[in-house]
């Protein structure tokens, strides 16, 4: 025990003390500036807003204030290709420089689906489906037929579109649908007020026929229809039946 008295009495451990001590503090400063510089201490700075600006308007901003970027890309129908509408971290929030901002904008190319089975649904089925699957109505086109309002044939283009053919998303397709009347059917025509001249060719343009008339008539060529049977309420007819019309010069 006396000798180690005595060496930590000796100059030499005071040397050795003293080189520790600088050692530990060098060390120290080392680690704890090395550290300030590695995780860029007081170097925060706020995430801006970049929700509704274009990806080049974002990256330009991102550029300029030295952060990073990663773009992520999601389909919306109607919404503007290439619009920015989400971001990780969200604006406002202390970031480091060179940290990575992750973007969510709208793709510019419609992903395809598989066009869903409409055919011999009623209009508001049809519609349902169509929006689920994210398309549109573009036109509907009526054609003789007894199913009133149900999908009889789609088509894309011109062209008929089948179940199961791939389609962009956001598509306008026409659908073909039944107006409720037979082949052999059309509307009974509202010919009141027209001579008989032109009450004869509305009536035969529709491939029906002049019934009996009737009324009081002076003068044929200035006669004017005030009543015909079957009036419009009934709607519709066979081809070929009659229109049975009242004319008066009053």
């Amino acid at each position: 025990m006396s000798k180690l008295l005595l060496y930590l009495r000796t100059d030499t451990f005071r040397k050795n003390l003293i080189y520790a001590l600088i050692f530990i503090g060098v060390l120290f400063l080392l680690i704890y500036f090395g550290l300030r510089i590695y995780t860029k201490h007081g170097d925060a700075q706020e995430v801006p807003v970049l929700k509704g600006l274009t990806v080049q308007e974002a990256m330009r901003v991102l550029d300029k204030a030295g952060l990073e970027y990663d773009i992520d890309s999601v389909y919306q129908v109607d919404a503007q290709p290439g619009l920015v509408i989400e971001q990780d971290p969200e604006p406002k929030a202390l970031v480091k420089s060179g940290r990575t901002i992750y973007l969510t904008i709208i793709t510019q190319v419609a992903p395809e689906i598989a066009f869903p089975e409409i055919i011999d649904k009623n209009l508001i089925e049809a519609t349902a489906i169509l929006r689920n699957h994210s398309l549109k109505i573009g036109d509907t086109v009526y054609i003789n037929d007894i199913a009133r309002d149900v999908v009889l044939d789609v088509k894309f283009a011109g062209q008929p579109l089948k179940a199961g053919r791939m389609i962009s998303k956001g598509s306008r397709v026409t659908l073909v649908l039944g107006n409720g009347r037979g082949a052999n059917e059309v509307e009974i025509p509202n010919v009141l007020g027209l001579t008989l001249s032109e009450a004869k060719f509305a009536i035969q343009g529709l491939g029906l026929t002049v019934g009996n008339l009737s009324g009081t008539i002076s003068d044929t060529l200035s006669a004017r229809v005030v009543a015909q049977s079957p009036d419009t309420s009934a709607r519709i007819i066979s081809i070929g039946a009659p229109i049975n019309l009242t004319l008066s010069n009053e």
